[in-house]
């Protein structure tokens, strides 16, 4: 209040304007095209591609040419789900990606819901990250040996910390590891890839298989199902930019641009990368290999295999750091909207970043980390990501017609919104359907248990005055600012 009063002051000098919309306490725009393809690309492409492309190939019986349609029928499904969150990003340019569109579209409950489940999956996921990444990481310094767990613990602690700093003291660096990353990653994806060219002319075996493509047996509809299930998942993360517009340089332009850019990108590799696959190995001995890229290196360039371990714990680095920015944006959100702690809302007064937000988000992740068996619960949590996805399509649906004359800079084709929501909800309702598990009924159940929070504290507004000494304490401590108006509640 103190520094709102203080700045109540007027000037008639145009640079002192200039200067006091520099000072605003607000999330700056440092996030360009180039930074925003990265970061897509980054956070889509993880191990999976290199350790176990597996389930594709499993689930279509072996059939090659089945398992390539799966590859690229998955990638244009998130391509068209990302061209929807463009709209949506264009439109309404906040952090918090999902969170904020949902509750925009679809109001307050939904998207407490939203934050709720996220709070306690995506911690998880990025804690399962950075233990993949100390074992890939730790093993070539043991041979055949285990690596120690607490050795692994220790590092995956110390990846998550160092990355949770970084992002939390400056987006211009966490951006520029993240490009660094993405690049080391994509050649070695283009290494696997150009081999599986070169090699392909010269391997009659080879060119056998892709020619008679379709020839073994066809999977029947559920197998195809659960393939296609399989192959979405190796997609996942292309919904990531949305939680940066707000830090999007001229995001009416770079948002669709950087949509088009990234998921064809990451399509093309995918297709190239497994067609390498097929042409150096088998379909049974690429479903029997515990790590597909290591297998190939070990055929194709043994002398310097120890190239592709290596990558792939660049990869898990670059995803990792992708997936805590996006994460220390989505509780930033929330908080602005009171559906978190307010001290989490507030910037750096140095840096203006979220520095609480990656602080929350890294100390739940770091907790995951300890006792490692909690990270297998989040596999139950596997369907909300696909329900929050229609709920987000759902939102635009709403939003088209609820606000026809929002200013939209871009806008998606309206059937494909749609057709997103159909296949989220039979993406939320086959796995249940096919494996029923009593943990399903745990995750459902802790959904709900959100309403047990909303009702009191976000409904009827219940508030302990001692929360704000703490506040206050804090604050001092961390050096933080409230934000000022944001773009988000000016619309509001």
């Amino acid at each position: 209040k103190k520094q709102k009063k203080m700045g109540k002051g007027k000037s008639d000098d145009p640079k002192d304007g200039k200067r006091k919309e520099k000072a605003k306490m607000q999330l700056k725009r440092n996030i360009g095209y180039f930074d925003g393809v990265s970061f897509i690309i980054g956070s889509i492409v993880g191990a999976g591609i290199f350790v176990s492309p597996t389930g594709v190939l499993k689930h279509s019986l072996l059939n090659v040419g089945v398992a390539l349609t799966i590859w690229t029928a998955s990638g244009l499904v998130s391509l068209m789900g990302s061209l929807c969150y463009a709209e949506l990003g264009t439109a309404l340019p906040f952090s918090g990606g999902e969170y904020s569109h949902i509750k925009r579209g679809l109001g307050s409950l939904p998207a407490f819901v939203f934050i709720w489940t996220s709070t306690f999956t995506k911690p998880a996921s990025n804690a399962a990250r950075a233990l993949l990444f100390a074992e890939y990481a730790t093993q070539p310094f043991y041979g055949i040996c285990p690596a120690p767990e607490v050795l692994k613990k220790c590092l995956a602690l110390a990846v998550l910390w160092s990355l949770g700093i970084l992002n939390g003291c400056s987006v211009k660096m966490a951006a520029w590891v993240q490009t660094v990353f993405t690049l080391l990653k994509m050649m070695a994806l283009s290494v696997i890839a150009i081999g599986g060219i070169v090699l392909i002319g010269g391997r009659k075996e080879s060119l056998a298989r892709f020619e008679d493509a379709f020839s073994s047996e066809i999977p029947n509809a559920s197998q195809i199902a659960e393939a296609f299930f399989q192959g979405l998942y190796a997609y996942g993360g292309w919904w990531s930019l949305n939680y940066m517009a707000e830090e999007m340089k001229n995001p009416s332009r770079n948002i669709p641009l950087t949509v088009m850019t990234a998921v064809p990108a990451v399509i093309v590799f995918y297709l190239l990368v497994n067609i390498s696959y097929l042409t150096v190995l088998t379909p049974k001995e690429i479903v029997s290999s515990v790590a597909v890229a290591v297998t190939w290196a070990d055929r194709v360039i043994p002398s310097v295999a120890w190239i592709i371990p290596l990558s792939v714990a660049v990869s898990i680095f670059g995803a990792l750091n992708s997936s805590m920015f996006t994460l220390g944006r989505l509780s930033y959100a929330g908080s602005q909207s009171g559906h978190l702690p307010v001290l989490i809302s507030m910037l750096n007064v140095h840096s203006c970043t979220p520095a609480p937000a990656m602080i929350f988000s890294t100390t739940i992740a770091s907790i995951f980390i300890i006792p490692s068996d909690l990270i297998m619960l989040t596999n139950y949590f596997g369907f909300s990501a696909w329900l929050m996805i229609g709920l987000t399509c759902a939102s635009l649906i709403v939003l088209r017609y609820r606000e026809p004359h929002l200013h939209r800079p871009y806008k998606v084709f309206l059937p494909v919104p749609f057709v997103m929501v159909a296949m989220s909800f039979f993406l939320v309702l086959a796995p249940i359907v096919w494996s029923p598990n009593l943990q399903y009924v745990y995750a459902f159940l802790f959904m709900l248990g959100s309403l047990v929070v909303y009702l009191p504290f976000i409904h009827f507004k219940l508030h302990f005055a001692f929360l704000d000494k703490i506040t206050c304490h804090l604050q001092l401590l961390l050096e933080v600012s409230p934000a000022d108006e944001s773009a988000e509640s000016k619309y509001e």
